[in-house]
């Protein structure tokens, strides 16, 4: 075995090989970038090399940099994680050419599954089971359009060399096909460097199902069952479980035996993935293969009770696979989501600062947690803003849910925005809990999931103004020298009459206002119009609020301090509510109209609008790219464009203002 393994990644992924490298008894060797000098692998690894700038291309991009720490180092082997260079057949040869391991498959065997198009080529020669479509190399745009016709519609346009859903395109008419080629053609060009294109038959409410394979040296090529992944959003998978409901045995058998020859074809060494879309009613077709590990390899280990990581590095070492095709058991059900710094209600903005509240559920036999960051560390714009992956496992799928359910209400991220309430909606709706997703499922029905600009009902609202009372009564700063002093009491108390405390919340840019009366658990509020509401016996611990409203004995969790107020309502509905100010509301100006400012740091990609232009509410002037995204920057009423304050390629901080309108 390796006695020295440099790991070519940052976050959760290079803290979970790390892990397994320690139990195995392999020092480690981690690289990073200037923004991650103090990241959790740089901590948790043996010793840790820098190599470039923040940005990608700057340092873990630099395939050269890595491999000169390795030879500094010692190192035998480089594992590159997912993502960055994991795919990157000249890594791959680099690494053999210096004379040391590259944990994953052949550079032939990337080459030949990098082209979607040429890997389309190869399975047909193998007879896995193909969408229709065109995948040739005349990318005329006028023959693509022709060959679009044919094919008919609805279709898809990819990027042959992209991955992860970035650029693809649906299209539904000959009128769309040209804007669409345009735009995925330019996402490719920029995201992978070339803007070849392939055209499939869109297959309606499909499903996407993977199979996890693996292949040593010694010719065994085996498949560990498959993961479900249809609950997408834009392509980008947001809920991923195993055993797939949908699949019969007979279905796993067919589509497992379908993996296991496309793997073959390639000569396959190592961990991959081969993905399916499958229809409605059980056809399915090869989409692509993974040349590396999926980011939702934890729910195949929980169920088979293995360390693919581990198998990573014997199979490399020149070990046999430890399992026959007739060893693969699953056991239970486990279920996979992302914690992500993200705006789920504003278009899943993606966000960056520092976590200053980071509580995660505890890890057990039924919880695992997959993290590249703890409280205090920063989610910065350079990367992807993964905070964690929560994996839960129970004997049956109903139960894995609950699990989840539980997992989640147990987590806390204070600092940039989360995907957690999003999550929680996502597991406690009857389309989750009826498998009746399919990949688009997220994406026309978005409105079922987010609160958007909504507000919480009075009784959510009352809620959490006893939290904020009860708190400040527990806050306040006393007098020692007489502990019987009125004065030591937060409770507006008054000579003559009773005091009125006034509590301000805002949410989603809305503010809401409480006045309440009384102390000590027992108050009379006002708030949100007329609503009126009578509080006895509140009592709160700092998680759980017990009370009687009117009469009606509830609990909700709740947390609260001086700066905000996180609660879940009776519907699992999680809200946060920012304290401000109960007597100095700043109304908005205006000038937010008048212009477009940068909502996070990032480049400019396009600028589509003129000083003197007239143009309308909603209509697309910029596009940007940030943290992996492309974003469309609009315009925010109709009016005339007065200045531009950022041209094409350039790099913008967060808040720059980009166009500015005339007054009006």
């Amino acid at each position: 075995m390796f006695e020295r393994v440099l790991i070519a990644n940052r976050g959760e992924i290079a803290c979970r090989v790390i892990r397994t490298c320690r139990r195995l008894g392999i020092h480690t060797i981690a690289v990073y970038s200037e923004a991650d000098r103090s990241a959790q692998h740089v901590r948790l690894a043996d010793e840790a090399w820098p190599i470039g700038g923040p940005r990608p291309d700057e340092s873990y991009l630099r395939g050269d940099a890595i491999i000169e720490v390795a030879k500094k180092t010692g190192a035998q082997a480089i594992h590159p994680g997912y993502g960055f260079l994991s795919e990157n057949t000249a890594f791959s040869r680099a690494c053999i050419d210096a004379g040391i391991v590259f944990i994953g498959p052949d550079p032939a065997s990337i080459e030949a599954m990098g082209s979607k198009a040429a890997a389309k080529h190869l399975m047909a020669k193998h007879d896995v089971p193909l969408v229709p479509g065109y995948d040739g190399d005349d990318q005329d745009n006028a023959f693509l359009a022709r060959q679009a016709h044919k094919i008919g519609y609805p279709l898809i346009i990819k990027p042959s060399a992209g991955g992860g859903g970035k650029g693809m395109q649906i299209v539904r008419s000959d009128a769309e096909f040209p804007g669409a080629l345009a735009a995925a053609q330019r996402i490719a060009k920029a995201s992978f460097g070339d803007p070849s294109m392939l055209l499939e038959r869109y297959i309606e409410h499909p499903r996407h199902i993977e199979f996890q394979v693996f292949g040593d040296r010694h010719g065994s090529v085996i498949h560990i069952d498959e993961r479900e992944c249809s609950a997408q959003r834009r392509y980008q998978k947001v809920l991923e479980e195993t055993p797939s409901p949908f699949l019969t045995p007979e279905r796993r058998a067919a589509m497992g035996a379908a993996a296991v020859a496309a793997a073959k074809a390639v000569n396959y060494v190592g961990a991959g993935t081969v993905e399916f879309i499958v229809g409605p009613k059980g056809d399915f077709h090869f989409m692509e293969m993974n040349t590396r590990l999926q980011v939702e390899h934890p729910v195949t280990e929980m169920t088979h009770g293995i360390d693919l990581v581990e198998w990573q590095l014997h199979v490399a070492d020149g070990q046999p696979l430890p399992w026959t095709q007739e060893q693969v058991r699953s056991h239970g059900h486990a279920i996979e989501v992302r914690l992500y710094a993200e705006d789920p209600d504003h278009g899943f903005l993606p966000g960056s600062g520092k976590l200053s509240r980071l509580q995660l559920p505890e890890a057990s036999a039924h919880v695992r947690l997959d993290g590249g960051v703890i409280e205090g560390d920063t989610v910065t714009i350079f990367y992807d803003p993964m905070i964690a992956k929560l994996i839960v496992r129970d004997v049956d799928r109903p139960s894995a849910l609950q699990r989840m359910r539980e997992a989640l209400a147990a987590c806390e991220i204070v600092g940039p925005k989360s995907n957690v309430a999003f999550l929680e909606r996502l597991v406690r709706h009857p389309a989750i809990i009826e498998h009746r997703i399919d990949t688009g499922y997220l994406d026309r029905h978005l409105d079922e999931f987010v609160v958007g600009d909504a507000g919480p009902d009075s009784r959510t609202l009352f809620a959490a103004a006893v939290a904020v009372l009860l708190h400040d009564e527990d806050h306040v700063v006393r007098d020692t020298a007489d502990p019987h002093s009125p004065w030591n009491h937060a409770d507006a108390w008054r000579v003559g009459r009773a005091g009125k405390r006034l509590v301000a919340l805002s949410a989603n840019t809305q503010r809401f206002e409480v006045e309440g009366w009384g102390h000590a658990g027992t108050y009379r509020l006002q708030g949100g119009g007329e609503a009126r509401c009578t509080v006895e016996d509140a009592l709160w611990d700092g998680r759980i609020l017990d009370a009687r409203f009117d009469g009606v004995a509830t609990r909700f969790e709740v947390r609260a301090d001086a700066s905000r107020v996180l609660l879940r309502d009776s519907n699992g509905v999680r809200w946060r509510l920012e304290r401000v100010p109960a007597f100095a509301w700043e109304a908005s100006d205006g000038a937010a109209g008048n212009q477009v400012a940068a909502p996070m740091p990032g480049r400019i990609v396009l600028v589509r609008a003129n000083p003197g232009d007239n143009v309308e509410a909603g209509q697309e002037l910029l596009v940007m790219e940030a943290m992996k995204m492309e974003l469309s920057l609009k315009a925010p009423r109709a009016g005339t464009v007065e200045g531009i304050g950022a041209a094409a390629g350039d790099f913008v901080e967060a808040d720059a203002v980009l166009i500015k309108f005339k007054d009006e």
